[in-house]
């Protein structure tokens, strides 16, 4: 799959599309899944409420927070992949994190929802031919191509994973 052109996403996204140096997409979206399942059964329960500095969501709330999106950018990518030309809006990740209560579920329930909600949406986006990939819509104000998006999802995943491990001293591996 060719990456996503500049006009394709807004600046904001930059630094998710440009952490994707891969050319198989869809196999690292699928490898995500079960680095984030390795990552929650290594975790030690005590280590699952862990902020590294007050105010910073704990290590669930991130992953939490990664469901919440992974949802958003599913449902985006159908979306504008169907021609829907209706703005779609952002979302305030700190307000959604806020009212989840993502503490009160343990790592690896949450690690085990991300792979569901992982696979339904690697199920849809593998049906998808090249005009679709191609589909551009508006998102939060600004462009979005359905393969920006998909490259979204892994750049925004890879970024997370990042914080856990340089913010948190939790690591994947």
């Amino acid at each position: 799959m060719e990456r996503p052109r500049e006009d394709e996403y807004a600046p904001f996204y930059r630094g998710y599309v440009a952490s994707v140096t891969e050319s198989d997409l869809l196999g690292l979206l699928a490898a995500q899944s079960e680095v984030l399942a390795r990552l929650a059964a290594r975790l030690p329960e005590e280590r699952e409420n862990h902020r590294y500095a007050e105010g910073k969501w704990s290590v669930r709330e991130l992953l939490g927070h990664l469901n919440d999106a992974e949802r958003i950018f599913g449902y985006r990518a159908f979306r504008i992949s169907r021609g829907d030309r209706t703005p779609l809006p952002g979302f305030e990740e700190n307000d959604y994190v806020a009212r989840a209560d993502h503490g009160r579920r343990g790592a690896a329930d949450l690690a085990a929802e991300f792979g569901q909600l992982r696979s339904g949406n690697l199920a849809f986006l593998r049906r998808l031919d090249d005009d679709q990939w191609r589909q551009l819509g508006e998102v939060n104000g600004g462009p979005a191509s359905v393969r920006a998006i998909g490259f979204c999802m892994a750049g925004h995943v890879r970024h997370h994973l990042a914080v856990l491990a340089e913010r948190y001293g939790v690591a994947a591996t």
